[in-house]
């Protein structure tokens, strides 16, 4: 069951998702409150689940990756031993950002970030050669207009 969170709450999440690596001080200042609170609120965030971690976020063109793909994956096997295999390969591949189990006629969608088409090809040939695939489909991100990692708090439970 989700916890309430209250405007306080909602505030602190805010500022933590903008940048996480801002003082105490500076997110006690911005929502308002004092430090205690504020750190109190945070610790229970952790403790319930919310916060999972802290991180950085990497601009991918600075690193050379400039191709995003998004594969879309059919499969004609669907037994558990078929599912395992894909999930490992998956799993294993650092290319591979998000992959999501989707309703509908496409099985899976992949989020693959590598520097062009030949390093899709590579990843693309080593993914057929750990498990069988029906279909597969690559669509390359010619632009990307919007990208976020924060969560749209005021949808939550209150």
């Amino acid at each position: 069951m989700p916890l309430d969170l209250d405007e306080l709450d909602r505030r602190i999440l805010t500022e933590l998702q903008q940048d996480a690596s801002q003082s105490l001080d500076d997110i006690a200042r911005k929502v308002s409150s004092s430090k205690t609170p504020v750190w109190n609120r945070i610790r229970k965030l952790r403790k319930a689940g919310i916060i999972v971690r802290d991180t950085v976020l990497l601009d991918p063109e600075a690193l050379g990756l400039e191709a995003c793909f998004f594969v879309l994956v059919r499969t004609s096997a669907h037994e558990a031993d078929w599912q395992a295999r894909f999930l490992q390969a998956v799993r294993a591949r650092p290319e591979v950002m998000e992959a999501h189990r989707l309703a509908g006629d496409i099985d899976y969608i992949l989020k693959v970030r590598v520097p062009n088409a030949r390093a899709y090809d590579r990843f693309y040939q080593a993914l057929i050669s750990e498990v069988t695939i029906h279909n597969v489909t690559a669509l390359l991100s010619m632009e990307e207009i919007k990208f976020t990692t924060e969560m749209p708090l005021e949808h939550t439970k209150s």
